[in-house]
């Protein structure tokens, strides 16, 4: 995964105890072969292209995204999200204080008092929030935790100045122009997305329809959970998630990518996200998570499949 502060993902697990809690890994950013100088040498013009759109663009900086122990994560907001709705808190299913899902579980509703680390525009500390459970969590098909907080986005908005982010409805366009923030590292990467892997597996879990980045997002181990915001309208596209560090095919920490017809391909140094304008519509009024609403297509938990 890409990715918590420890080491590999194998290793997160006994890395998690002396880290709060959670998941991460702590790498160098991964380096790209000779076999990529081509793609890369292309994607850059491609950006170049693309400059005067972001001209255009939204300033992207800190404010509401948080730290974790050893990953990132963002106070969200779903379009129809109220003031005095319990705020909610992003990151990734592999960044759960209570160990990663295996593949095909889901978590909903269980407690928790983990806390965050509110930052404002400038990545410095706006203050502590805290969750009172875990609204949704999985691994299987995407990679996110939910966390339902104490606070209102009223409440912390009045006390911190910050304001949520909000979560895109439109599936994420190619050659998007994007920045993944990190909360843990206090960074801003930006690039823009390659492209779209139907099916991204490693070691157990497989994920749907990701986000493949340019290589200019060398994302590194404690940006797990970042915000991936749109730069062309400040919202969140996706959430950061993995990279193929060792060139290996499909194992931990070495996502490969299977295309529509079965075909496997490895990526080593490319980064990923998973899509999240599909969230929106699994929670309702309140910012109720209703996993049976029209449109919701999030794994449910293994009790409620029928």
């Amino acid at each position: 995964m890409n990715r918590p502060l420890v080491g590999t993902l194998a290793t997160a697990v006994l890395g998690a105890a002396a880290l709060a809690g959670t998941v991460g890994t702590a790498h160098a950013a991964p380096q790209y072969g000779a076999q990529h100088v081509k793609q890369q040498n292309a994607e850059q013009q491609q950006v170049k292209q693309q400059g005067s759109r972001s001209a255009k663009t939204k300033a992207v900086d800190f404010a509401g995204t948080v730290a974790l122990s050893n990953c990132s994560g963002s106070v969200v907001r779903m379009p129809t999200s109220q003031p005095n709705d319990p705020a909610l808190v992003m990151s990734n299913g592999h960044c759960l204080e209570s160990g990663m899902p295996g593949a095909g579980e889901v978590i909903v509703d269980q407690p928790s008092s983990r806390s965050f680390t509110l930052l404002n525009k400038s990545a410095g500390r706006a203050g502590t929030i805290r969750a009172t459970k875990v609204a949704y969590a999985t691994m299987t098909d995407t990679d996110v935790t939910l966390y339902q907080t104490s606070s209102t986005y009223a409440q912390i908005e009045q006390r911190y100045g910050i304001k949520p982010l909000e979560l895109a409805t439109d599936h994420p366009a190619k050659g998007a122009a994007i920045s993944v923030v990190s909360g843990y590292w206090k960074k801003i990467y930006s690039c823009n997305i390659d492209g779209f892997v139907p099916t991204l597996k490693e070691g157990e879990w497989t994920w749907k329809d990701s986000v493949r980045y340019t290589p200019q997002c060398k994302t590194i181990g404690g940006t797990s959970g970042s915000p991936v915001i749109d730069n062309a309208t400040g919202k969140v596209a996706a959430i950061n998630n993995t990279g193929n560090e060792d060139g290996e095919k499909c194992t931990v920490n070495n996502p490969c990518e299977v295309d529509e017809n079965g075909n496997v391909t490895v990526h080593q140094g490319t980064n990923y996200a998973e899509e999240t304008y599909g969230i929106p519509k699994c929670f309702g009024a309140g910012n109720k998570l209703d996993l049976s609403a029209a449109g919701c297509a999030l794994p449910k938990p293994a009790a409620t499949r029928r």
